[in-house]
């Protein structure tokens, strides 16, 4: 077996031992995919519940789509997306994500995301506070596009599991799934999932629950934490 084969047996084996205990998650909690842009960039630096409480304010304000966002006042628009923190900066990125969807696609979010994938991902990062994850976030689960996400769970558990080294970039970890793994939107988004889920169930930054992990057959961290009991 090649080097390039390996690593694809091996990410599929560990996905299918991860879905075997959590199941299917069908993750992005989200109404529509205009809501699940909003989401992707209040989530960055806070925590989803706090992502939640911002959304039901613009719901309830019916400001949460393009046309309302574009209305909306910055003041009016800080206000109701203050439970997520960084409520100033935030709002610049929601004003400037919709300014440029009507500048350059009418204001149509499907026309964005409708293009060849690595040029919507392109312009995605030309966007003021539209980062790597942030792209891949809204290109996967509001676009339906095969993009894989990375996250610091993403590094965390496939550095333990001995498929990373630790220091890969973002870029050079999404590659891996990229090349290994079949362009499929249904298994990307699982994935993910599932790789989220398992941090924060098992593979936790401190304290990990190595003894109970579906991964610890094949994981050289766990083996060793399970020595040292």
């Amino acid at each position: 077996m090649s080097i390039e084969e390996d690593k694809e047996v091996r990410l599929r084996d560990i996905f299918d031992r991860l879905v075997d205990h959590f199941g299917p998650l069908h993750w992005w909690p989200a109404d529509s995919p205009f809501e699940v842009v909003v989401g992707a960039i209040l989530t960055q630096n806070t925590a989803w519940r706090n992502v939640e409480l911002a959304v039901a304010n613009l719901k309830g304000a019916q400001a949460l789509s393009p046309e309302a966002l574009r209305e909306v006042t910055t003041g009016e628009l800080e206000q109701l997306i203050r439970p997520a923190g960084f409520f100033r900066q935030k709002s610049e990125r929601l004003k400037l994500f919709v300014e440029h969807l009507f500048r350059r696609h009418g204001g149509g979010l499907s026309s964005l995301l409708s293009g060849p994938l690595e040029e919507v991902r392109g312009e995605l990062l030309t966007l003021k506070g539209i980062g790597p994850e942030t792209a891949d976030s809204i290109l996967l689960y509001a676009g339906v596009r095969p993009s894989f996400v990375v996250d610091a769970y993403t590094l965390r558990l496939f550095t333990r599991l001995g498929v990373l080294g630790g220091t890969e970039g973002y870029e050079a970890v999404r590659a891996l799934f990229m090349a290994n793994l079949p362009h499929e939107t249904d298994l990307f988004n699982e994935y993910h999932a599932l790789i989220v889920e398992e941090c924060k169930t098992f593979c936790r930054k401190r304290l990990p629950l190595c003894s109970a992990c579906p991964l610890q057959p094949v994981c050289p961290f766990g083996l060793k934490e399970a020595h040292k009991g």
